[in-house]
């Protein structure tokens, strides 16, 4: 059963990354619904993390009904924020690249990143990692900071950590 951290103390990267990947166990715990989770995992990032904007998902879908060419996209998913960009091609803004490298992608300036997708015009910094379960991407989950340079390889680690529960975690697809 998950509990909630009453504690505000300032911890290190590596203790911080530590308690969200118990707590998110706590909150998968008897829940396997990948939207459920989803949104309970949006909300314990953006209260959880510092200087955060924007925590969510985008999950894969058709891009248009009836398509049976099997092209696909990232279509918005639950999260924490100011209202975002619901569509967003593979390819295209960090979201779209990290689908189509199959990797995370962590940009210290999002004005720099070609073809970057402002959907906040605050954000100045963005992590992005793909959900990846047996070789298919399902989608990513998009961490948005209004400082430069929030994110480093702990937090691009941590993440990753926690999308990989997240996976594991849930029932797939949606």
């Amino acid at each position: 059963m998950f509990q909630a951290r009453t504690s505000d103390t300032p911890r290190d990267k590596a203790t911080l990354y530590s308690d969200l990947k118990s707590d998110l166990s706590g909150l998968l715990t008897d829940e396997r619904d990948a939207i459920a989770n989803a949104a309970n995992l949006s909300a314990l990032l953006f209260t959880t993390l510092p200087d955060l904007n924007w925590a969510g998902f985008y999950f894969m879908r058709n891009a248009a009904k009836g398509n049976l060419g099997g092209t696909r996209e990232l279509v918005l998913g639950p999260f924490q924020g100011k209202p975002a960009c619901v569509r967003i091609a593979v390819g295209r803004g960090v979201c779209g690249t990290a689908v189509e490298r199959r990797q995370s992608v962590l940009v210290e300036d999002v004005h720099a990143f070609p073809g970057h997708i402002a959907c906040d015009a605050a954000s100045r910094s963005e992590l992005v990692v793909p959900l990846i379960l047996d070789g298919q991407v399902l989608g990513v989950i998009d961490l948005d900071s209004p400082s430069p340079a929030r994110f480093d390889a702990q937090d691009q680690a941590g993440i990753e950590a926690l999308a990989e529960l997240f996976v594991t975690g849930s029932d797939w697809p949606l």
